[in-house]
């Protein structure tokens, strides 16, 4: 099997961005508010969304299942209250489940959470509970900056995160930190935000001792850890500065890296650094960079080629780093695939 870890529903029906203007545009004139029962967004609505699109791609590019949560720029925790992110993340991570319903053999739920800027951590867990114990979702999308670019929150290692880690633990999934829109002109969100907060949230890990108090804790870092192997030296000399492991033993029993790098030369510096085992396959498709690079004349997203194409990589590397990784870091998708006979 080829599994894509790092699936988000950017092609959802245009009602859905209808409803969150008006939700926003209430919370300055509650006149025109809405509520969540205004939205109505049928199944053939869904269908049309992800055929010609996420299931087309993954047709073609041979991609069996893909992890698919909410619109990563659409999280947008900065937004509003709490309220006002519980009632959008609700929102948001149905449509996912409805569309993994649906299709059930290619697309499994992972959840949103209704952070907020300065909110106790704690207060996602019960979206979480219901996503997985109702929806069957195998992950959740964990923002490390609820802010939206100002960075006002602790580092993950601080102990305000260390409720949702135990719920986390508990359920036994894993968390893909994937920060969501920057409102801070510094930072373009996708070609800056994105790849700060990747290495941002890994040098979080190797200054703490997360994984001391949660051995069994799972951390996905996407976008290929940001600039982490391309500096892995820069990490490796910091730790010993620190104090800390090497960086196998201080956080690669728990940290794991996409392979949403769009070139080659990107993802063959990220399977020579990084060990396999470490690695999932990813593409982020139809996300963040969506054109076909004039030089391949292939989709830039299309990420399966540049692994199958690495050089060094043997095939029973590649065949972890296709599905048996996955499988591993996300058990309760391994749990689902064989319940399915895969």
């Amino acid at each position: 099997m080829i599994i894509d870890c790092h699936g988000h529903y950017t092609t959802a029906p245009p009602a859905l961005e209808a409803w969150r203007h008006q939700q926003i545009a209430g919370l300055g004139d509650p006149s025109v508010s809405t509520r969540k029962a205004d939205l109505q967004i049928s199944d053939d609505q869904l269908r049309e969304s992800v055929e010609p699109n996420q299931l087309r791609l993954m047709d073609d590019r041979g991609i069996d299942m893909t992890v698919f949560s909410p619109r990563a720029s659409f999280m947008a925790h900065h937004v509003g209250d709490f309220s006002t992110s519980a009632e959008w993340a609700a929102i948001c991570n149905e449509l996912c489940f409805r569309v993994a319903r649906l299709y059930s053999k290619r697309f499994v739920p992972a959840a949103m959470l209704p952070q907020s800027p300065g909110v106790d951590p704690a207060t996602c867990i019960p979206e979480l509970t219901r996503c997985v114990e109702e929806y069957g979702a195998v992950a959740v999308n964990l923002n490390p900056d609820p802010s939206g670019g100002h960075w006002t929150a602790p580092p993950l290692t601080d102990r305000s995160w260390y409720p949702l880690y135990e719920k986390m633990a508990e359920y036994d999934v894993p968390a893909m930190v994937h920060v969501s829109t920057s409102v801070n002109p510094a930072f373009h969100t996708t070609g800056a935000h994105y790849l700060n907060a990747d290495t941002t949230a890994f040098m979080q890990l190797v200054q703490g001792d997360l994984f001391t108090d949660f051995p069994t804790l799972r951390l996905v870092i996407p976008h290929g850890g940001g600039a982490v192997p391309y500096h892995w030296g820069r990490f490796r000399g910091l730790a010993m500065a620190l104090g800390k492991p090497p960086l196998e033993e201080h956080v690669l029993g728990n940290v794991f890296f996409d392979t949403c790098v769009y070139h080659q030369p990107g993802s063959d510096l990220l399977f020579d650094v990084v060990p396999t085992r470490n690695i999932l396959f990813a593409s982020e498709m139809i996300g963040a960079v969506r054109d076909i690079d004039p030089r391949t004349g292939r989709h830039f997203d299309d990420t399966r080629r540049y692994a199958e194409a690495a050089a060094g990589l043997s095939p029973d590397g590649l065949a972890d780093i296709q599905e048996h990784n996955a499988r591993s870091v996300y058990p309760r998708l391994d749990a689902l695939l064989k319940r399915q006979g895969r």
